[in-house]
């Protein structure tokens, strides 16, 4: 090979690496086209070794292809300097950008900044909301680092919030996956009614976990769930709407049922509330004895002559009739009292115990409030005050407790007073029929014997 084949062969070379330097050079602000280069790049270079390899044996061809070369190189170098020219008047437009932005200060950062800050807090208000539940969806976070608002991010923020404030005022159905309390997922016919509540099948629903899963509340008022089941079949138009989206349907859901305030009494609940059933069926029993009592005696008062042995006054007039004439009037009392107080155990029996167990109920009651304050001290000494639901066990079994004393003490004490009476009432019906018959006796006994007649003698 002459000397002058290499130096054309050499400035060949040359300008095809200038010319593979220059086109990555071109495309660096897209991947891909670099991609695209390197492998035009890598078939190029063997393409050109192979003509490198023909071009050193024909002087001609080299001769061509190094004039082919360098005017490649000049319409690279031409490209070049118009690209350079493009990027000097891009960075002149940058530059008059920047100079407005700056003209117009600090008011046009602090209305972004205003913006991005109030639509960034309305959509955390509105992550919990319904209205996305088979509603439009929440507005586009806005950027920090765009230092720059452009018009479609503003007008898309503006268009979402018309469609979310549209959305406060419509019922949707439609049919959603629903967990229920065992967790369990299936899909439902699911109503949701404004901003204010969901629900399906009357069951009050609740959103859970970063995806927002439909879980079914843990408990829905009996008579919500029955107004929310009739509105969802269309049976009725009315419908339950808590304002403050579920917290008080929430708390009302929460109240313990009587059973339930009943548990929570404890073990001392269980025996106020033993003892005073017991007093009441005692009570119950024995006043049902007593009318019965009553009502015999009504029956022996209407036939004196015929005393029977099923009620107390005709059995202490049995023993008073039994008595002999020959006893003095005391002795006919005393016997008299002695019957009436025979009968006495019967007409006042289970009193005492009835009014024992209505001054017992009160105190039980305030030995369960003294055990339920000593549980929750206990409770704040362990785990602090920080949470008042680990006291709430404590409180609750000892107001239940007083609760429960108090009312099985009024009842049986209306109880004893009504066995009172009513015993008193018969004792006295009793007194006075033995006293009658007594007096009867006596009166009997003392009247004077009507002197005996003689007869006229005759002489």
């Amino acid at each position: 090979m002459s000397r002058r084949m290499r130096h054309g062969a050499m400035i060949v070379v040359g300008a095809l690496v200038a010319t593979l330097m220059l086109l990555p050079a071109q495309a660096q602000d897209d991947q891909s086209t670099i991609e695209t280069l390197q492998a035009d790049r890598q078939a190029d270079l063997a393409r050109d070794n192979q003509r490198l390899a023909a071009l050193v044996e024909d002087p001609e061809a080299l001769e061509k292809a190094l004039e082919e070369a360098q005017s490649e190189f000049a319409d690279v170098q031409e490209r070049r300097q118009a690209l350079e020219k493009r990027k000097e008047t891009q960075q002149e437009r940058q530059n008059t950008l920047a100079d407005r932005r700056d003209e117009q200060g600090s008011d046009l950062d602090a209305v972004r900044d205003v913006l991005i800050n109030q639509s960034s807090e309305l959509r955390d208000s509105l992550h919990d909301s319904w209205l996305t539940l088979g509603g439009p969806e929440l507005p586009p976070r806005l950027a920090e680092k765009d230092r720059v608002l452009k018009p479609g991010q503003l007008e898309t923020l503006a268009d979402r919030l018309m469609l979310l404030t549209a959305a406060t005022g419509e019922g949707v159905r439609l049919q959603a996956f629903v967990a229920d309390h065992s967790g369990e997922r299936s899909r439902q016919d699911v109503i949701r009614l404004g901003d204010f509540l969901a629900f399906s099948d009357g069951e009050m629903l609740r959103r859970q976990g970063e995806d927002d899963r439909l879980m079914v509340s843990e408990k829905t008022p009996a008579k919500a769930r029955k107004i929310l089941s009739a509105f969802q079949q269309g049976e009725t138009n009315q419908v339950v709407l808590d304002p403050t989206k579920g917290k008080v349907i929430d708390a009302l859901a929460q109240q313990p049922t009587l059973m339930e305030r009943f548990h929570q009494g404890g073990a001392v609940g269980y025996v106020v509330v033993a003892l005073g059933a017991l007093g009441l069926l005692v009570a119950l029993v024995q006043y049902l004895y007593l009318l019965k009592v009553t009502f015999a005696l009504r029956r022996q008062r209407k036939h004196m002559q015929a005393l029977k042995d099923d009620n107390p006054l005709g059995r202490v007039l049995k023993r008073f009739r039994n008595l002999s004439r020959e006893h003095a009037p005391e002795a006919l009392e005393a016997r008299l009292d002695e019957a009436l107080l025979a009968e006495m155990p019967r007409l006042e029996r289970g009193q005492a115990l009835v009014k024992l167990l209505a001054a017992i109920a009160p105190l039980l009651g305030l030995l369960g409030t003294v055990t339920g304050m000593i549980v929750t001290f206990q409770s704040i000494t362990v785990f602090g005050t920080g949470d008042p639901q680990l006291m709430a066990g404590g409180i609750s079994q000892a107001l239940v407790t007083t609760v429960l004393g108090l009312i099985t003490a009024v009842p049986l004490l209306f109880a004893h007073t009504a066995l009172t009476s009513r015993s008193r009432h018969l004792v006295g019906v009793l007194e006075g029929q033995a006293s009658a018959v007594l007096a009867e006796r006596l009166m009997q006994e003392n009247a004077p014997q009507p002197e005996p007649r003689h007869e006229p003698v005759v002489a």
